[in-house]
């Protein structure tokens, strides 16, 4: 086991080859992330979630995050309840990021997502309270946005290349299946179904 494979965390599980851009590379879903201080690709498709792609400017090292707030009053707590999920989201990367050598004044941001693409998640505003949520949180945060691609009506695909910062979107104009948005359907349920446990420990 290499050095690089001692310091890397992974919650998403879908590692593989990118024979396009000729490198290791993760795909990551709703509720997972990746964080690594290897050179390699981190792919995810966003609707109405949103991702951060955070990297330590100096070392290279980055990650990526992909998440949802449920909707407000879920749980029949106070609106700002759903704020819980997304500190989370945005705490454990950037924990992990410390944890495998990122300099917390060196790290820098671009954020993606937050579309509205389906109709239930129009009225509760997701994508508008996802995309507000992240910017705010990384303000609070005092790590600097360099770039962000939010809101609009499609879903985007979304190529980190976490080593020296370069993001490549893709907006799926025609999306010719439902995977994104049942994936997104099927997280917002599981959000339903689950409490952050200890007020904030559980995603």
């Amino acid at each position: 086991m290499s050095l690089s494979d001692l310091y890397e965390e992974a919650l998403a599980p879908n590692l593989y080859y990118d024979s396009n851009f000729e490198m290791d590379a993760v795909k990551i879903l709703p509720g997972e992330y990746y964080a690594t201080v290897r050179p390699m690709l981190i792919v995810t498709v966003l609707g109405s979630c949103v991702a951060a792609c955070i990297r330590d400017r100096v070392s290279g090292i980055g990650g990526m995050n992909h998440f949802m707030l449920p909707p407000p009053g879920d749980f029949g707590e106070p609106i700002n309840a759903s704020a819980r999920y997304g500190n989370y989201a945005m705490e454990i990367l950037i924990t992990q990021l410390l944890e495998i050598g990122a300099q917390r004044k060196n790290l820098e941001a671009k954020i993606f997502g937050g579309g509205n693409i389906l109709k239930s998640f129009t009225v509760d505003k997701v994508g508008e309270r996802n995309s507000s949520f992240v910017r705010n949180y990384l303000k609070m945060q005092q790590i600097p946005i360099m770039a962000e691609d939010l809101l609009d009506i499609y879903p985007r695909k979304i190529y980190f290349f976490p080593n020296h910062g370069k993001v490549m979107v893709k907006k799926l104009v025609r999306l010719h299946n439902g995977t994104v948005l049942q994936r997104e359907q099927d997280h917002s349920k599981r959000l339903h179904n689950k409490k952050v446990a200890g007020g904030d420990r559980m995603f």
